[in-house]
């Protein structure tokens, strides 16, 4: 990680999103750094055409459209659910299946009917993993990558009110209530230094590891 990117108490970061769901997390997220995170939609900034067909791409677009819009250091995060009954999907489609506006309700059904039509009703055949790609990206072009996996099983009906987005058709591996039903200490599970539970918690233990600056 270049020097230029390491980032310090006090410093000020864009993150590329104007999802207050995801807001709230990193913000919990960062807590003990002290960094100053402001949204890009609190900065007024237009959301870019999400057009990448993988998390990668898609991380980068808006990273990028953040760092050149704010002229500040952005970070965004691209992440999706992945069922494996699905092929995969909805995969970077993932908020598309809700719809605009967006309705999570919708679209948790509208993946448990999926399963049902593929005859996956069983643990088993209900596997599926949330991934998340982070992009720290410098107005002048740079950008680098981390990505983290939680890997589970669909569950219905959703379970919990907690979290955001598909969290309450989610079961981790190794416990036996949903994302949704997890308070942000549990889903996350992170301290400097150890890995975390959830996709978002594992990429960020990787982007802290490589760009903040820890006495």
């Amino acid at each position: 990680m270049s020097a230029l990117l390491r980032l310090r108490d006090g410093d000020r970061l864009v993150l590329a999103t104007h999802n207050k769901g995801k807001l709230k997390e990193f913000q919990e997220l960062f807590e003990p750094f002290g960094l100053e995170l402001i949204s890009a939609g609190d900065l007024g900034l237009p959301e870019p055409e999400e057009t990448g067909t993988t998390f990668a791409e898609n991380a980068r677009l808006k990273a990028h459209a953040s760092a050149q819009g704010s002229g500040m250091i952005a970070l965004s995060d691209d992440s999706g659910l992945c069922v494996d009954a699905l092929g995969g999907d909805p995969g970077v489609y993932t908020a598309d299946w809700a719809g605009v506006p967006r309705d999570f309700a919708h679209a948790m059904k509208r993946v448990e009917d999926a399963l049902q039509a593929a005859n996956a009703t069983s643990p088993s055949q209900r596997k599926a993993h949330f991934m998340a790609t982070l992009c720290l990206a410098h107005p002048d072009g740079r950008d680098w990558l981390f990505e983290g996996r939680c890997s589970g099983t669909m569950v219905w009906p959703p379970r919990g009110e907690r979290g955001h987005g598909y969290d309450p058709a989610f079961m981790p591996d190794g416990y036996d209530i949903t994302f949704g039903q997890m308070p942000a200490e549990m889903k996350h599970s992170w301290t400097p230094g150890e890995t975390g539970l959830s996709h978002r918690a594992r990429a960020f233990a990787k982007f802290v590891e490589g760009a903040i600056e820890r006495e």
